[in-house]
């Protein structure tokens, strides 16, 4: 019996699913059950009659999906630390400290966040929702955690006031003008494909930024041929099988705790029942508020 055929049968007598963000190993996303952006896995994790999750992404997500479904097993199969740098950025102190500051203001979370700081916000929201959130949520000035490069983003999209903390997205935030401006020079004026991680001076020269959701979309219904993609490099599996006649190029972009699943660590994981995501029940209760007004003000 090979691999897949493994995972197969496992899946089938545990009644479990594979979720798998668009940044990890094209291996491990061509043997998931589904393929997406953080807030499309949400929604697939929260409404399945799935028994078992096995959740291959960053540990943000899996613990998402557990405090969406606290009644499933949500396994998370990855080798080593597989964080979110932004996980460590805000805390909850530093998020009520803020709030104590501006007591008008209602606090926004981006998903890549810990659990504890979902658990002191009034919303979450992702890279697609964020803009919907704002403008649905009932406050005038929004309190917008962890990613600057986000909130900037969303502040050109509202007339609300945002307040930003100052975090970000390493692997985003690194990328420079002066990169893009060399595969310009390399490849000619191709459209150019940015997430909203990205730091201003990139937004402000692209032709479409987006979500990963939004990027794949764009890409595959433009007629153009070549882009720039300036977001993290695992996004390319995805857009080639959509588009396999098109030609993508990326400046150097790599999310290395996104690369820490692998195919033999979802068998261990399944077969054994083991890297399961454990939670306060107290935890998951505070932090459900937060999620579930992603969706409630996301509309989905």
């Amino acid at each position: 019996m090979n691999q897949l055929e493994k995972l197969k049968k496992l899946k089938k007598e545990k009644n479990a699913i594979i979720l798998a963000h668009y940044y990890q190993n094209a291996d491990v996303q061509d043997v998931a059950d589904y393929v997406g952006d953080s807030y499309y896995l949400s929604e697939v994790g929260r409404d399945s009659d799935a028994d078992i999750i096995v959740y291959c992404g960053v540990k943000f997500m899996a613990e998402s999906a557990k405090i969406l479904s606290p009644e499933k097993k949500v396994l998370f199969p990855a080798h080593g630390d597989a964080t979110c740098c932004m996980e460590h950025q805000a805390t909850p102190g530093l998020v009520l400290e803020m709030k104590k500051n501006h007591p008008n203001a209602k606090v926004v979370t981006y998903i890549n966040s810990s659990s504890e700081v979902k658990a002191v916000s009034d919303a979450c929201c992702t890279s697609s929702s964020a803009v919907k959130i704002v403008e649905n949520i009932d406050a005038d000035e929004i309190i917008f955690v962890p990613d600057q490069n986000l909130a900037s983003y969303v502040a050109e999209q509202t007339d609300k006031k945002i307040i930003p903390f100052d975090g970000q997205c390493n692997v985003h935030h690194k990328v420079t003008l002066e990169n893009i401006k060399k595969l310009i020079e390399e490849h000619g004026e191709v459209e150019i494909l940015a997430h909203p991680e990205c730091q201003k001076e990139i937004r402000d020269i692209s032709t479409y930024v987006g979500s990963t959701a939004g990027i794949l979309n764009y890409a595959k219904t433009s007629p153009n041929k070549e882009f720039i993609v300036v977001t993290e490099r695992g996004i390319q599996h995805q857009l080639k099988k959509d588009s396999p006649e098109k030609s993508f190029y990326f400046p150097y972009m790599i999310c290395s705790p996104m690369k820490r699943v692998f195919i033999e660590t979802i068998i261990d994981a399944l077969e054994n029942e083991k890297c399961e995501i454990v939670m306060d029940e107290e935890l998951i209760k505070k932090a459900k508020v937060s999620l579930l007004n992603m969706h409630k003000y996301a509309g989905g």
